[in-house]
């Protein structure tokens, strides 16, 4: 059973009389709440509908066009196709396609208009729940576009799916960069510019993101050597709760086979100074999201923070990372990227030189 984005009942048993959910469904969305379902915006639809001819089956002199779920699933697959890379054109041949297979199958005649079997990620490509607050992300991949418009709709298993290919096409630092930062920024300036209303949003987008890249990171560690350096030491400041970018720069690191310790969010000076004195790391990225959460302090003792026997003193290379130490005076002794690509660059360079 399935709800409509009006929220009404769209699900009616067999044998059930006809209700005012079935009327609703029998009636069909018009195009703006087709868009609003799919992410996408309405000149979007009207565009593909005449281009490539995939417009509602059922049409009525002097009404505005109704989409039936039928005609919804294909727009779906059209939308699925084109968040992986293939053009439009080609997309609307296949979601055709894949209705008619589906139709062939099922015996029926294909005037009648049934549904694919499957949708994204093997859910049934009738009506469901779609969003109605389109993400915009500007000009970007289509990875990312798809990915915005999965996570509007709340579609956890396209996110990861999107997610995961974009990771093994792209590699980590270009998939971070291109796909999952331009849609986790259209995420944030929502739900900075409406409250509540879009959290929802980007808690899936983000946890999905973390998910994927701790699967590059971890997963990987025990499938591959890595290179017989000193290790990365990677912790946020002792304010700051977000991690993503560290997780995004530990899978870079797993990516050139090179070692790291995770410490992750929040992480009090004492035990930061701790780690560093008993682990010997090449490097030490410290990362804040904001600029009331960057420690100066910190980061000058991690820094000043020196290992070994008397004469032959060791110390890591410390990596501020992170928009929160832009209003800080760079310290001696650290440097500060500006990219995912100049700090994975960086620590490279400081644990294999």
């Amino acid at each position: 059973m399935v709800t409509s984005p009006t929220g009404n009942d769209t699900g009616a048993r067999d044998g059930a009389p006809q209700g005012a959910s079935d009327l609703v469904e029998d009636a069909g969305l018009p195009t703006g709440g087709v868009a609003q379902r799919l992410g996408v915006s309405p000149t979007t639809v009207r565009s593909w509908e005449r281009r490539y001819g995939i417009g509602p089956a059922r049409r009525e002199a002097g009404h505005h066009r109704r989409w039936s779920p039928q005609d919804i699933a294909v727009l779906e697959a059209m939308c699925r196709l084109t968040a992986r890379g293939v053009p439009p054109g080609e997309a609307a041949r296949a979601a055709l396609a894949e209705r008619a297979a589906a139709n062939r199958d099922a015996g029926l005649p294909l005037a009648l208009r049934q549904p694919a079997t499957a949708g994204a990620g093997g859910e049934h490509a009738g009506p469901g729940p779609g969003g109605s607050r389109a993400l915009r992300v500007g000009t970007v991949r289509p990875e990312c576009r798809g990915l915005a418009r999965a996570a509007v709709r709340l579609d956890a298993p396209e996110v990861v799916r999107i997610l995961r290919e974009a990771v093994g096409a792209l590699g980590v630092i270009d998939a971070w960069t291109e796909v999952i930062m331009p849609a986790l920024r259209a995420a944030g300036r929502k739900w900075a510019a409406d409250g509540e209303q879009y959290v929802e949003v980007e808690h899936l987008l983000s946890w999905n993101v973390s998910t994927v890249l701790r699967g590059v990171a971890v997963e990987s560690v025990t499938t591959r050597s890595v290179r017989p350096v000193r290790p990365v030491l990677l912790a946020a400041t002792p304010a700051e709760q977000h991690t993503l970018p560290l997780e995004a720069t530990a899978a870079a690191l797993t990516e050139r086979a090179l070692p790291f310790r995770m410490l992750g969010a929040a992480v009090p000076t004492r035990a930061l100074l701790d780690a560093v004195h008993r682990l010997g790391p090449g490097a030490v990225m410290i990362w804040s999201q904001g600029h009331h959460t960057a420690d100066r302090e910190l980061a000058g003792r991690v820094s000043g923070s020196t290992w070994g026997p008397r004469g032959a003193r060791s110390r890591a290379l410390v990596v501020t990372a992170g928009p929160g130490w832009a209003r800080t005076r760079p310290l001696a002794g650290t440097v500060r990227p500006r990219t995912l690509a100049a700090a994975v660059d960086l620590l490279e360079q400081a644990v294999t030189g």
